[in-house]
C-alpha cells in the first residue's frame, strides 16, 4: 500500500458475523480459535467497528489479541459518525475504542459508512483536524473511510483529505454500486490503498442451487463459488485486502486457502467468461428494469429512485428479502424513501427507460414497509 508502506494480508478478517450463542452473544471460544488460525495463516488485517455485534466486537477483538498476538496484526476500527453532534465526541469515541481493545493505537481509523448526510456532518465539525490531531498524538497510525452514496461524492471525498486508504464493496456483481470500478481506479490512481467489502455479497454468491448450480459444475474445477467469488476481487490489481466476514472456523480454513491463489490479474478469458454467464442468471431475476441512469433525479420528494430500485431488485435477484430490507432500513435511515413518493409523475416523463416509477414504488414499500 502506497501511503502507508505495510505489508497487509489480501486477505482480511471482518469481525461482523462472528459466530453466536443462543442469547445472541459472540461466542467467544469459537471466534477466539477462528482469528487465532486466521493469524497463524497470515492474515495481519482485522476490521471491527464501534456497533458490530451490538458493541461487543471490539471489546471481543481486544480480548482475543491478548497474549502476543496483538504485536502480529493491525487493527481497523471505525467511528460511528452518525452519532457525533459534536468536536468532542470524536475523541470520546476514539478513547473508549482504545480502551475497548486493549491498545494504544489503532492502525487503521475509518470514518464509518459515509454518505452525503453524515460526510456533511462530520466535516462542518472539522473531523480532518480531527484525524490530523489524532494521528499526530499517535492514538491511530493511517485515516480512511468506508462508504455507501454515489461516485460523485465518493470523488468529493477522495479529494478531500490526505487518506491513506477507503473501504467500498466490491464483487462481480457490484461493478457498478456506489464507488464501483470507476471509483476503485480513482482511488487507487491517487495512491490510496483500497479495502473491500462485501466481496460475496454477504454469502449470496456462494449459491450452488438450480442453473447455478448447472454452471459452476460445468467450469470442470472444484473450485467452490466463494472462490470464485473473491478470485475475482483479488484479480483486479487495485485491491489491497479484501475482507470477509466469517462465521465458522471452516470459512477461515477455506478463505485462507482461496488467499493462496488471489492473484491479479491471472483469471483467464474462459474463466471471466463463467461470471458473465452466473452475472446473467441473477440479471434475469430483475424485477425492475433500472440502469440507475439518473435521469429522474432530483425527485421533488426527495426519494433516491433508482436505489430503492436497486434494493427491491437485490431481494429477489438473490432470494433474500430480509437482508435487502435491512440494507434499506439502514440507507433510507437519512432520508430518501420509496414512501415519501408525492404522485407526481415528473420522474416517468424523464425516464427513458419508460419505467411506471410511481407504481415500483408502490411495490418497495409493499415489500419493505415505510
Amino acid at each position: 500500500m502506497k501511503k502507508a508502506g505495510e505489508k497487509l494480508s489480501i486477505l482480511g478478517f471482518g469481525c461482523m458475523r462472528l459466530p453466536q450463542t443462543p442469547d445472541c452473544h459472540i461466542d467467544e471460544e469459537k471466534a477466539t480459535e477462528m482469528v487465532h488460525y486466521a493469524i497463524s495463516r497470515g492474515v495481519n488485517y482485522f476490521d471491527t467497528a464501534y456497533v458490530y455485534h451490538n458493541g461487543e466486537s471490539e471489546g471481543f477483538l481486544g480480548r482475543a489479541l491478548s497474549d502476543g498476538y496483538r504485536e502480529k496484526v493491525n487493527i481497523a476500527t471505525k467511528m460511528p459518525v452518525w452519532a457525533v453532534e459534536k468536536p468532542e465526541d470524536m475523541d470520546r469515541f476514539l478513547d473508549e475504542q482504545l480502551e475497548r481493545l486493549q491498545t494504544d493505537h489503532i492502525d487503521f481509523y475509518l470514518l464509518h459508512g459515509l454518505m452525503k448526510k453524515t460526510w456533511n456532518q462530520v466535516i462542518d465539525l472539522d473531523v480532518t483536524g480531527f484525524l490530523d490531531r489524532a494521528i499526530e498524538d499517535g492514538r491511530i497510525r493511517y485515516a480512511g473511510f468506508s462508504f455507501h452514496d454515489n461516485l460523485c461524492l465518493f470523488e468529493e471525498i477522495v479529494n478531500s483529505y490526505n487518506w491513506t486508504f477507503c473501504q467500498v464493496q466490491y464483487n462481480y456483481m457490484d461493478e457498478e454500486y456506489q464507488a464501483g470500478t470507476e471509483g476503485l481506479r480513482y482511488a487507487h490512481e491517487r495512491g490510496l490503498g483500497i479495502m473491500v467489502m462485501e466481496p460475496l455479497r454477504g454469502g449470496t454468491l456462494t449459491n450452488q442451487s438450480g442453473v447455478l448450480k448447472k454452471i459452476w459444475a460445468e467450469t470442470g474445477t472444484s473450485r467452490a463459488p466463494a472462490e470464485w467469488g473473491l478470485r475475482w476481487v483479488w484479480d483486479h490489481p487495485e485491491v489491497t485486502v479484501v475482507l470477509s466476514g466469517m462465521s465458522k472456523l471452516s470459512q477461515v480454513k477455506d478463505n485462507a486457502s482461496y488467499a493462496n491463489h488471489g492473484t491479479p490479474s491471472t483469471l483467464t478469458g474462459e474463466e471471466l467468461l463463467v461470471y458473465e454467464k452466473i452475472k446473467s442468471v441473477y440479471r434475469e431475476k430483475m424485477k425492475i428494469p433500472c440502469t440507475k441512469c439518473g435521469y429522474c433525479l432530483p425527485c421533488p420528494g426527495g426519494i433516491a429512485i433508482p436505489d430503492c430500485f436497486s434494493m427491491y431488485n437485490d431481494a429477489f435477484i438473490y432470494d433474500d428479502a430480509g437482508n435487502a430490507k435491512l440494507v434499506y432500513e439502514v440507507f433510507t435511515g437519512f432520508g430518501g424513501a420509496a414512501s415519501c413518493c408525492q404522485d407526481c409523475g415528473v420522474c416517468e416523463s424523464l425516464c427513458p427507460q419508460h419505467i411506471p416509477i410511481r407504481k415500483c414504488l408502490k411495490e418497495v414499500v409493499r415489500l419493505f414497509g415505510k
